[in-house]
């Protein structure tokens, strides 16, 4: 018996070593065909990513749509009454957030229009006052004909790119608005029936995978779950408490542009840790078009709030949620921001607090001891989770052995 489980596990590992030299000689074939795949499956992955998010809000809902009715229209239009609902909340914040932004970004642009000019005649009075004679000198012996057939080439060339570039910026615009449609449709599917899919799902799991295996699994979504539930809900509600805050401190200190800089400031503080400072810094901008000294009391007003947010509101509101050390958040923002952008900062905070606390329960469990933190959203260690077996499981095994004994 020994030996051929040793035989089998030869075989297996010179498998995985074939399938690896493979690999590596066909990676840009493997890439390829990866990326052509990724781009078909984007607007499905794109669907459950939108369906788990609209499904945080939506359970809420449900809880407050008439949960104790008897009324059976009422129960059988819980769900997409529920779904509409939150649809409407998602497009209504972002809406708002639109309008409190894009029309003072249109006016900050504005005033950088008119005082662009200003400050071009004030250089070059400047230049004129520190004896910038030589200059002028310079720019008479310019020979302005090559000069400006050149400028004709550059615009020409620069013309046909600039049309290039257009139709491919439309045709990207176009593709990732139908992407998005597509996913949103599929995830409305997905939570109009998330109860008969998550069953299908764990029959599948039962009908091909050991118990041990099945509840290993379950425990990684559970935690995976939990934690980027917290992540989005502290997430969202830090970035209110921090746009508000932020809002109510200009309107005091009477800085311009206060609603559109405190509406930024919220969104650009989804991403965790460095969002404020980029939204900040547009903030200091805008207002350093209107007045300098204004523009330098509030940078110096952004960096106490930072503190406030720091050291009081994000551990209370984020971070006890996640159960991740501030170390491995900057971490985890730094290196998904390196691999995907913002969408890698947004994500890289979640998944590392995922593996943080199962790596963290596992070591604890392997040491026979709880987890260090005893307020641990975790409701099982991988050792009791792989001991418990669950209902449907048990039904599911009774049912085959009644089969057998017929």
């Amino acid at each position: 018996m020994k030996k051929k489980k040793t035989d089998f596990a030869v075989i297996i590992y010179i498998c995985l070593a074939a399938l690896l030299i493979l690999g590596i000689k066909y990676f840009d074939q493997i890439a390829g065909v990866a990326l052509k795949l990724w781009n078909v499956a984007f607007p499905l992955i794109l669907g459950v990513a939108v369906a788990y998010v609209i499904n945080i809000i939506m359970v809420r809902v449900e809880r407050i749509y008439f949960p104790k009715t008897k009324n059976r229209f009422v129960a059988a239009s819980r769900r997409g009454v529920s779904i509409v609902v939150s649809l409407l909340l998602v497009a209504g914040i972002f809406s708002l957030v639109a309008r409190l932004v894009l029309p003072e970004l249109g006016k900050a642009f504005a005033v950088i229009g008119r005082n662009v000019p200003i400050f071009l005649e004030e250089a070059a009075a400047w230049l004129e006052e520190n004896n910038a004679g030589n200059t002028a000198d310079m720019l008479k012996n310019v020979d302005w004909n090559s000069v400006m057939d050149k400028v004709a080439d550059v615009a020409k060339s620069g013309f046909t790119s600039f049309v290039n570039s257009t139709l491919t910026a439309v045709g990207a615009v176009v593709g990732s608005v139908v992407n998005f449609f597509i996913g949103l449709i599929f995830g409305i599917y997905i939570l109009s029936g998330k109860e008969k899919l998550h069953s299908q799902v764990s029959r599948i799991m039962h009908a091909y995978m050991k118990e041990r295996t099945v509840a290993r699994i379950r425990y990684i979504y559970r935690t995976a779950n939990e934690t980027f539930s917290s992540f989005i809900i502290g997430q969202c509600t830090e970035a209110v408490i921090l746009g508000t805050l932020c809002t109510i401190g200009m309107l005091l200190f009477r800085f311009p542009y206060a609603p559109m800089i405190g509406a930024f400031i919220g969104a650009t503080a989804l991403i965790p840790i460095v969002g404020a400072y980029l939204g900040a810094a547009v903030g200091a901008f805008m207002i350093l078009t209107v007045d300098p000294l204004k523009a330098l009391l509030f940078i110096i007003f952004i960096v106490v709030l930072q503190q406030l947010e720091g050291n009081l509101i994000y551990p209370r509101v984020v971070g006890s949620s996640i159960g991740l050390p501030g170390i491995w958040v900057l971490a985890a923002v730094t290196v998904g921001g390196g691999l995907g952008g913002i969408g890698g900062m947004l994500l890289g905070v979640p998944v590392a607090a995922t593996a943080y606390k199962l790596i963290r329960n596992d070591v604890a469990g392997r040491n026979g001891r709880r987890p260090d933190n005893p307020q641990e959203n975790i409701r099982e260690t991988p050792q009791e989770a792989q001991k418990k077996v669950p209902r449907e499981a048990a039904a599911s095994v009774g049912r085959r052995e009644k089969q057998k004994g017929r």
